[in-house]
């Protein structure tokens, strides 16, 4: 029992916490005036996902605790997860997430989002920072503040913390129910790995801004004025809003898992850099 402890939120917590970029503003598409030219990133080569890597068996006593889940079923599985998931981390704060209900179903959903090109904030909601956005203005121009940065921190900690070869191992002792989860978004036949392997290397091909970023206002929101940030996906764009330290961070850490999952490591993104004006 003491080894699956860690078998289903360790899930959870994986992609959830990468898909954060909650901040109290959204931005949205619009064409953007022709901001001062910075470095462009580097190319990065469209890769196909990765092949599902085979499954290792499992002990007995594994087994066992994954049909005890399943018996459960995955509408009555969040009060055994929660149980399990207690010594997943030191982290005070994962005691808080765990309070949240339909965990499996919230994890599928996030990592689909993420794998479509989708935002993922919907269902994670009770990962949003504290404190407001703030926004800094120079020379009648309108930046990101950096240290809005600074609310993301909580998140990239407990993410940081995870051990990658569990979050593999474990993970593949929760699939069924969460291959029934997946079954439920409408993929009935699709194996959902195969979604997780793309909602990884989604995000890590958000490249690492150095410099500030431009802001344009729009009604009550806000558009990043480069249409090279602008143009990534929602979820690129919210990971992209935690600050390159936390996305450095967060990036490190889902190699780490990939490999773990059995990904090629020539299939895995390397950390592109994109340098931008800064504002002193």
């Amino acid at each position: 029992m003491e080894k699956y402890n860690k078998t289903i939120w360790i899930v959870v917590i994986v992609i959830a916490v990468v898909g954060i970029g909650f901040g109290t503003y959204y931005l949205i598409y619009k064409k953007p005036p022709a901001p001062p030219a910075p470095t462009p990133p580097a190319e990065v080569t469209e890769e196909q996902p990765a092949p599902v890597p085979a499954e290792e068996p499992i002990s007995e006593e594994e087994r066992r605790l994954q049909e005890e889940l399943l018996r459960l079923g995955l509408d009555d599985s969040d009060n055994m997860v929660r149980q399990l998931a207690q010594g997943l981390s030191s982290h005070p704060q994962l005691s808080v997430w765990l309070k949240n209900e339909d965990l499996l179903r919230k994890f599928t959903a996030v990592v689909d989002n993420i794998a479509t090109s989708s935002s993922p904030r919907s269902h994670i909601k009770f990962l949003a920072p504290k404190g407001d956005f703030h926004i800094m203005e120079k020379n009648g121009l309108t930046y990101i503040d950096p240290d809005s940065f600074n609310r993301y921190n909580l998140a990239a900690n407990v993410f940081t913390s995870l051990d990658a070869e569990d979050c593999a191992k474990l993970y593949h002792q929760a699939k069924p129910l969460v291959q029934e989860a997946y079954q439920d978004l409408g993929y009935p036949a699709k194996d959902f790995q195969q979604t997780l392997t793309k909602a990884i290397i989604e995000l890590l091909k958000t490249p690492l801004v150095e410099g500030d970023i431009q802001l344009e206002k729009k009604v009550i929101t806000y558009m990043m004025v480069d249409p090279k940030l602008e143009q990534l996906s929602p979820a690129q764009k919210q990971l992209l809003r935690m600050g390159p330290e936390n996305v450095r961070k967060i990036q490190a850490k889902l190699r780490e898992i990939a490999l773990a999952l059995g990904i090629p490591e020539s299939q895995i993104p390397q950390s592109v850099v994109y340098y931008t004006r800064k504002i002193y």
